[in-house]
Protein backbone atom coordinates (compact mmCIF):
# COMPACT_ATOMS: atom_id res chain seq x y z
CA UNK A 1 0.00 0.00 0.00
CA UNK A 2 1.48 3.34 -1.24
CA UNK A 3 2.11 5.69 1.84
CA UNK A 4 0.24 9.20 2.15
CA UNK A 5 3.45 11.18 0.62
CA UNK A 6 3.72 8.78 -2.48
CA UNK A 7 -0.08 9.20 -3.09
CA UNK A 8 0.29 12.68 -2.91
CA UNK A 9 3.60 13.08 -5.41
CA UNK A 10 1.20 10.59 -7.90
CA UNK A 11 -1.92 13.06 -7.60
CA UNK A 12 0.59 16.05 -7.88
CA UNK A 13 2.21 14.44 -11.37
CA UNK A 14 -1.12 13.21 -12.46
CA UNK A 15 -3.41 17.00 -11.94
CA UNK A 16 -0.36 18.97 -13.27
CA UNK A 17 -0.42 17.01 -16.84
CA UNK A 18 -4.48 17.52 -16.30
CA UNK A 19 -4.10 21.79 -15.73
CA UNK A 20 -3.69 22.21 -19.75
CA UNK A 21 -7.53 20.50 -19.99
CA UNK A 22 -8.73 21.82 -17.13
CA UNK A 23 -7.91 25.09 -18.16
CA UNK A 24 -9.58 24.53 -21.92
CA UNK A 25 -12.81 23.50 -20.89
CA UNK A 26 -12.86 26.10 -17.65
CA UNK A 27 -16.02 27.57 -19.24
CA UNK A 28 -17.71 24.01 -19.44
CA UNK A 29 -16.92 22.53 -16.44
CA UNK A 30 -17.91 25.31 -14.81
CA UNK A 31 -20.74 26.04 -15.48
CA UNK A 32 -21.63 22.14 -14.79
CA UNK A 33 -20.33 23.03 -10.84
CA UNK A 34 -21.83 26.59 -10.86
CA UNK A 35 -24.64 25.27 -8.59
CA UNK A 36 -22.55 23.09 -6.34
CA UNK A 37 -20.25 26.03 -5.66
CA UNK A 38 -23.50 28.43 -5.08
CA UNK A 39 -24.93 26.19 -2.41
CA UNK A 40 -21.58 26.08 -0.83
CA UNK A 41 -21.48 30.02 -0.73
CA UNK A 42 -25.07 29.86 0.54
CA UNK A 43 -24.33 28.42 3.75
CA UNK A 44 -21.37 29.77 4.59
CA UNK A 45 -23.42 33.45 4.58
CA UNK A 46 -20.20 35.28 3.22
CA UNK A 47 -19.50 38.87 4.56
CA UNK A 48 -18.00 41.87 3.03
CA UNK A 49 -15.10 41.00 4.79
CA UNK A 50 -14.96 37.21 5.34
CA UNK A 51 -11.46 35.25 6.01
CA UNK A 52 -11.70 32.51 4.33
CA UNK A 53 -9.78 29.51 2.85
CA UNK A 54 -10.68 27.26 -0.19
CA UNK A 55 -9.39 23.79 -0.13
CA UNK A 56 -8.05 21.89 -3.35
CA UNK A 57 -9.31 24.74 -5.08
CA UNK A 58 -7.71 23.86 -8.44
CA UNK A 59 -8.64 26.56 -11.10
CA UNK A 60 -10.55 28.69 -8.59
CA UNK A 61 -13.73 28.13 -7.71
CA UNK A 62 -16.14 28.38 -5.44
CA UNK A 63 -13.27 30.96 -4.10
CA UNK A 64 -12.92 33.23 -6.73
CA UNK A 65 -16.94 34.06 -6.24
CA UNK A 66 -15.99 34.04 -2.85
CA UNK A 67 -13.88 36.95 -2.84
CA UNK A 68 -16.13 38.92 -5.46
CA UNK A 69 -18.87 38.57 -2.60
CA UNK A 70 -15.98 39.89 0.18
CA UNK A 71 -14.17 42.94 -1.23
CA UNK A 72 -12.83 44.08 2.14
CA UNK A 73 -11.83 40.19 2.91
CA UNK A 74 -9.44 37.72 2.37
CA UNK A 75 -9.65 34.33 0.29
CA UNK A 76 -6.47 31.90 0.15
CA UNK A 77 -6.63 29.70 -2.47
CA UNK A 78 -4.94 25.98 -1.56
CA UNK A 79 -3.79 23.22 -4.13
CA UNK A 80 -1.06 20.28 -4.21
CA UNK A 81 -0.57 21.20 -7.65
CA UNK A 82 1.19 24.82 -8.63
CA UNK A 83 0.44 24.70 -12.28
CA UNK A 84 -3.83 24.55 -11.40
CA UNK A 85 -3.42 27.50 -8.62
CA UNK A 86 -1.58 29.39 -11.53
CA UNK A 87 -4.17 28.87 -13.75
CA UNK A 88 -6.78 30.52 -10.60
CA UNK A 89 -4.32 33.44 -10.68
CA UNK A 90 -4.97 34.24 -14.20
CA UNK A 91 -8.46 34.02 -13.63
CA UNK A 92 -7.99 36.25 -11.04
CA UNK A 93 -6.13 38.96 -12.17
CA UNK A 94 -8.89 38.43 -15.86
CA UNK A 95 -11.47 39.45 -13.41
CA UNK A 96 -10.00 41.91 -11.66
CA UNK A 97 -10.15 40.06 -8.67
CA UNK A 98 -7.33 41.24 -6.05
CA UNK A 99 -8.59 40.20 -2.77
CA UNK A 100 -7.09 36.27 -3.00
CA UNK A 101 -3.54 34.79 -2.67
CA UNK A 102 -2.83 31.03 -3.39
CA UNK A 103 -0.95 28.50 -1.64
CA UNK A 104 0.50 25.55 -3.05
CA UNK A 105 0.30 23.13 0.64
CA UNK A 106 -0.85 19.59 1.58
CA UNK A 107 -4.83 19.78 3.06
CA UNK A 108 -3.29 17.25 5.83
CA UNK A 109 -0.81 19.89 6.76
CA UNK A 110 -2.12 23.63 6.70
CA UNK A 111 0.35 26.41 6.96
CA UNK A 112 -1.79 28.27 8.83
CA UNK A 113 -2.36 29.53 12.81
CA UNK A 114 -5.68 27.94 14.70
CA UNK A 115 -8.55 30.05 14.36
CA UNK A 116 -7.83 32.10 10.98
CA UNK A 117 -10.35 32.15 8.77
CA UNK A 118 -14.30 32.94 8.82
CA UNK A 119 -15.32 29.61 6.52
CA UNK A 120 -13.38 26.77 4.34
CA UNK A 121 -15.01 25.21 1.89
CA UNK A 122 -13.43 21.96 -0.46
CA UNK A 123 -15.65 21.56 -3.76
CA UNK A 124 -14.60 17.92 -4.97
CA UNK A 125 -11.30 17.64 -3.06
CA UNK A 126 -12.54 15.04 0.03
CA UNK A 127 -12.57 11.69 -2.10
CA UNK A 128 -8.58 12.48 -3.08
CA UNK A 129 -7.44 13.36 0.56
CA UNK A 130 -5.24 10.03 1.57
CA UNK A 131 -5.94 10.87 5.27
CA UNK A 132 -9.77 12.46 5.33
CA UNK A 133 -10.09 12.12 9.19
CA UNK A 134 -6.48 14.55 9.21
CA UNK A 135 -7.69 16.70 6.93
CA UNK A 136 -11.06 17.16 8.35
CA UNK A 137 -9.41 17.72 11.98
CA UNK A 138 -7.21 20.40 9.92
CA UNK A 139 -9.77 22.58 8.50
CA UNK A 140 -11.87 22.47 12.25
CA UNK A 141 -8.21 23.82 13.11
CA UNK A 142 -7.70 26.73 11.29
CA UNK A 143 -11.67 27.59 11.64
CA UNK A 144 -12.50 30.45 14.36
CA UNK A 145 -15.42 29.86 16.47
CA UNK A 146 -18.86 29.69 14.91
CA UNK A 147 -17.10 29.43 11.37
CA UNK A 148 -18.25 26.83 8.80
CA UNK A 149 -16.90 24.48 7.09
CA UNK A 150 -18.55 23.57 3.45
CA UNK A 151 -17.62 20.41 1.40
CA UNK A 152 -19.01 18.88 -1.82
CA UNK A 153 -18.26 15.29 -3.22
CA UNK A 154 -20.02 13.31 -5.66
CA UNK A 155 -22.71 10.56 -4.81
CA UNK A 156 -22.92 7.12 -6.58
CA UNK A 157 -21.91 6.35 -9.93
CA UNK A 158 -25.29 5.80 -10.79
CA UNK A 159 -26.54 8.77 -10.46
CA UNK A 160 -23.23 10.47 -12.50
CA UNK A 161 -24.28 9.59 -16.07
CA UNK A 162 -21.86 12.33 -17.04
CA UNK A 163 -18.72 10.19 -15.70
CA UNK A 164 -19.91 6.60 -16.07
CA UNK A 165 -20.76 6.45 -20.00
CA UNK A 166 -17.18 7.26 -20.15
CA UNK A 167 -16.25 5.10 -18.08
CA UNK A 168 -18.37 2.33 -18.95
CA UNK A 169 -16.91 2.77 -22.66
CA UNK A 170 -13.08 2.44 -21.25
CA UNK A 171 -14.37 -0.88 -19.09
CA UNK A 172 -14.90 -2.54 -22.43
CA UNK A 173 -11.80 -2.05 -24.08
CA UNK A 174 -9.43 -2.07 -20.80
CA UNK A 175 -9.94 -2.36 -16.88
CA UNK A 176 -10.09 0.16 -15.00
CA UNK A 177 -8.21 -0.70 -12.05
CA UNK A 178 -9.42 -0.09 -8.53
CA UNK A 179 -7.50 1.42 -5.59
CA UNK A 180 -5.21 -0.25 -3.59
CA UNK A 181 -7.23 0.17 -0.83
CA UNK A 182 -10.89 -0.09 -0.70
CA UNK A 183 -10.82 3.54 1.22
CA UNK A 184 -8.33 4.92 -0.43
CA UNK A 185 -8.78 8.36 -3.08
CA UNK A 186 -11.22 7.72 -5.82
CA UNK A 187 -13.89 9.51 -7.22
CA UNK A 188 -16.96 8.20 -5.30
CA UNK A 189 -15.13 7.25 -1.85
CA UNK A 190 -17.32 9.60 -0.39
CA UNK A 191 -20.48 8.91 -2.15
CA UNK A 192 -22.31 6.90 1.39
CA UNK A 193 -24.89 9.03 2.63
CA UNK A 194 -23.26 10.41 5.81
CA UNK A 195 -19.81 9.52 5.33
CA UNK A 196 -18.48 13.17 5.46
CA UNK A 197 -20.89 14.08 8.26
CA UNK A 198 -19.22 11.06 10.37
CA UNK A 199 -15.55 12.82 9.98
CA UNK A 200 -17.46 16.37 10.53
CA UNK A 201 -18.10 14.94 13.86
CA UNK A 202 -15.25 13.60 14.71
CA UNK A 203 -13.45 17.10 14.25
CA UNK A 204 -15.88 18.51 16.67
CA UNK A 205 -18.28 19.73 14.37
CA UNK A 206 -21.58 21.05 15.15
CA UNK A 207 -24.77 21.69 13.68
CA UNK A 208 -23.85 19.32 10.32
CA UNK A 209 -26.21 18.89 7.67
CA UNK A 210 -25.92 16.90 3.81
CA UNK A 211 -28.29 17.81 1.47
CA UNK A 212 -28.17 16.98 -2.80
CA UNK A 213 -27.27 18.82 -5.41
CA UNK A 214 -28.41 18.16 -9.21
CA UNK A 215 -25.85 19.10 -12.00
CA UNK A 216 -25.52 18.72 -15.73
CA UNK A 217 -23.08 18.36 -18.50
CA UNK A 218 -23.62 20.27 -21.20
CA UNK A 219 -22.02 19.97 -24.34
CA UNK A 220 -22.63 21.35 -28.04
CA UNK A 221 -22.11 17.75 -29.48
CA UNK A 222 -21.82 13.86 -28.16
CA UNK A 223 -18.05 14.54 -29.98
CA UNK A 224 -17.65 17.62 -27.48
CA UNK A 225 -18.89 15.77 -24.73
CA UNK A 226 -16.00 12.95 -25.47
CA UNK A 227 -13.16 15.66 -26.21
CA UNK A 228 -13.85 17.17 -22.80
CA UNK A 229 -13.97 13.82 -20.91
CA UNK A 230 -10.86 12.13 -22.30
CA UNK A 231 -8.99 15.39 -21.65
CA UNK A 232 -9.66 16.18 -18.20
CA UNK A 233 -11.29 13.53 -16.32
CA UNK A 234 -8.32 11.93 -14.69
CA UNK A 235 -9.27 8.24 -14.40
CA UNK A 236 -10.49 8.51 -18.40
CA UNK A 237 -7.10 9.78 -19.06
CA UNK A 238 -5.07 7.59 -17.31
CA UNK A 239 -7.12 4.01 -18.87
CA UNK A 240 -6.98 5.83 -22.67
CA UNK A 241 -3.09 5.84 -22.01
CA UNK A 242 -2.97 1.92 -21.76
CA UNK A 243 -4.93 1.58 -24.92
CA UNK A 244 -3.73 1.45 -28.57
CA UNK A 245 -5.38 4.21 -31.36
CA UNK A 246 -7.82 1.37 -32.43
CA UNK A 247 -8.71 1.02 -28.83
CA UNK A 248 -9.10 4.56 -27.88
CA UNK A 249 -11.61 4.68 -31.46
CA UNK A 250 -13.50 2.16 -30.49
CA UNK A 251 -13.70 3.53 -26.87
CA UNK A 252 -14.44 6.81 -28.70
CA UNK A 253 -17.25 5.48 -30.52
CA UNK A 254 -18.93 3.33 -28.20
CA UNK A 255 -19.45 6.98 -25.36
CA UNK A 256 -20.39 8.64 -28.14
CA UNK A 257 -23.19 6.50 -29.29
CA UNK A 258 -24.25 5.91 -25.77
CA UNK A 259 -24.30 9.87 -24.94
CA UNK A 260 -26.21 10.55 -27.83
CA UNK A 261 -29.41 9.49 -26.01
CA UNK A 262 -29.12 12.49 -23.78
CA UNK A 263 -29.14 15.11 -26.81
CA UNK A 264 -31.77 17.86 -26.59
CA UNK A 265 -32.84 21.18 -27.47
CA UNK A 266 -29.37 21.01 -29.88
CA UNK A 267 -27.46 19.95 -26.89
CA UNK A 268 -25.80 17.26 -25.09
CA UNK A 269 -27.47 17.79 -21.39
CA UNK A 270 -25.46 14.66 -19.09
CA UNK A 271 -27.06 14.59 -15.34
CA UNK A 272 -25.23 14.40 -11.98
CA UNK A 273 -25.81 14.78 -8.53
CA UNK A 274 -23.23 15.80 -5.88
CA UNK A 275 -23.69 16.15 -2.18
CA UNK A 276 -22.90 18.71 0.12
CA UNK A 277 -21.95 18.74 3.65
CA UNK A 278 -21.70 21.82 6.16
CA UNK A 279 -20.77 21.87 9.81
CA UNK A 280 -19.67 24.91 12.15
CA UNK A 281 -16.77 24.72 14.50
CA UNK A 282 -18.30 25.03 18.05
CA UNK A 283 -17.24 27.81 20.51
CA UNK A 284 -14.29 28.63 22.68
CA UNK A 285 -16.02 26.39 25.24
CA UNK A 286 -16.02 23.04 23.30
CA UNK A 287 -13.18 23.29 21.36
CA UNK A 288 -12.74 21.25 17.97
CA UNK A 289 -11.87 17.87 18.37
CA UNK A 290 -13.37 17.17 21.73
CA UNK A 291 -16.58 15.51 19.86
CA UNK A 292 -19.75 16.12 21.02
CA UNK A 293 -20.84 17.24 17.61
CA UNK A 294 -24.23 17.38 16.65
CA UNK A 295 -26.08 16.01 12.65
CA UNK A 296 -29.15 17.27 11.50
CA UNK A 297 -29.55 15.65 8.05
CA UNK A 298 -31.80 17.61 5.62
CA UNK A 299 -34.59 15.19 4.18
CA UNK A 300 -33.44 12.73 2.02
CA UNK A 301 -33.86 13.53 -2.03
CA UNK A 302 -33.79 17.07 -0.64
CA UNK A 303 -32.39 19.15 -3.95
CA UNK A 304 -30.60 22.44 -3.62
Amino acid sequence: MPSADEIRDGQRATWAGLSAGWEKWDSVIMDQLGPVGAAIIERLDIAEDQQHLDIAAGTGEPGLSIARLSPKGRVVLTDLVAEMLAIAARRAREQGIANIETKVCSAEDLPFNEATFDSVSVRFGYMFFPDVAKATAEFARVLKPGGRLCSSVWVKPEENAWTTIAMQAIATETAVAPPPDRDGPTMFRCAAPGYVSALYEGAGLRDIAEWDVDVELVARSPEQYWEMISEHVSLAVAALQQVDEPARERIRANAIAKVSAFEKDGKVRVPGVARCIVGTRADASAPCGAGGGTRTPMPEGTRS
